[in-house]
């Protein structure tokens, strides 16, 4: 389920920013595949889109290898395609299905901020204030993605929400932005279902990570779910469904659904590697595994597997 808080911002040059916040909850529930979001015509993130990366906080370069490398796969068709293996590729193909055509992603800049410059403890607000520090030049057809290590505590983060996306900036230079943390230490329970026990529901024996990397490998889950809410209701008025004020978007319409079969507490039907016994359904452009959720396709109007 989703939720979403508009606020009214003030940064220090005095410009007022308004802010859409669409709050992207754990995925241990699943819902009803007769769900039908409507088209609010609201503009859309289309055609090419730049996807740029703030790493606040310490990730190895393994974790951040294993995420650039999902974010690339989506626009990309992995180098030697595995036999009956569905790839992040034709997974991200549904937003295509959605009014405007396919967005085309590429990751754009990368900043670190090992230093926490903002502090271990964020407001919602600072994370519209991380996302304008992006460049001016990247802002427009981007999305400005900040990502917070084990260690940073957000505001809501695990109580409420695992991720979020929205939009701030003034109507000329509106930008669209998302932010994910990594729940490995602070809510595995509630942010990296299904490679932990879920903290409410059916108690089930938890997947093993494809990544070997439990907040990882749940991050990329959340980030997969405000990515596509991102390009298909950027703005808060494109694809959900309900009140704007609690949307249901593109894949958090259909959370805690992996494969053909889920229901509470069992992610569906997923492929398991022979060698690992980690849990897949998706392979990136260069051969790595990752789970993604269902995503509801507009054409079928239902929760869309790779499974």
């Amino acid at each position: 389920m989703a939720r979403d808080v508009g606020q009214t911002l003030s940064l220090m040059s005095l410009a007022i920013i308004a802010a859409s916040f669409v709050l992207v909850q754990s995925h241990s529930h699943v819902t009803d595949n007769s769900v039908v979001l409507i088209d609010h015509k609201g503009p859309l993130l289309k055609g090419n889109v730049e996807v740029d990366v703030l790493w606040y906080g310490n990730f190895t370069s393994n974790q951040r290898s294993i995420i650039i490398d999902f974010i690339e796969s989506l626009s990309s068709n992995p180098q030697s395609q595995r036999q009956q293996s569905p790839s992040v590729f034709s997974w991200w193909q549904t937003t295509a299905r959605y009014r405007g055509g396919p967005s085309i992603i590429t990751v754009g800049n990368q900043k670190f901020d090992h230093t926490y410059s903002l502090g271990k403890s964020l407001k919602s607000t600072q994370l519209l204030t991380l996302a304008l520090e992006n460049p001016k030049k990247t802002r427009g057809n981007a999305i400005h993605v900040i990502l917070t290590s084990a260690d940073v505590a957000v505001e809501g983060f695990c109580m409420n929400r695992c991720g979020t996306h929205g939009s701030g900036g003034v109507q000329k230079d509106k930008i669209a932005f998302a932010w994910v943390g990594n729940p490995q230490k602070q809510c595995p329970g509630q942010c990296a279902f299904p490679f932990a026990e879920p903290v409410y529901g059916p108690k089930t024996r938890p997947l093993v990570p494809p990544n070997g990397d439990v907040g990882v490998d749940g991050l990329i889950i959340n980030l997969a779910t405000v990515l596509a809410g991102t390009v298909t209701n950027p703005f808060n008025n494109g694809y959900y469904q309900g009140s704007a004020l609690a949307p249901l978007e593109a894949v958090s319409a259909c959370s805690g659904i992996f494969g053909t079969g889920a229901f509470p507490g069992y992610a569906g039907k997923v492929l398991v590697d022979k060698k690992t016994g980690a849990s897949y359904n998706a392979v990136g452009v260069r051969g790595g595994e990752f789970l993604l959720p269902a995503m509801w396709d507009p054409v079928t109007s239902t929760c869309k597997t790779l499974l």
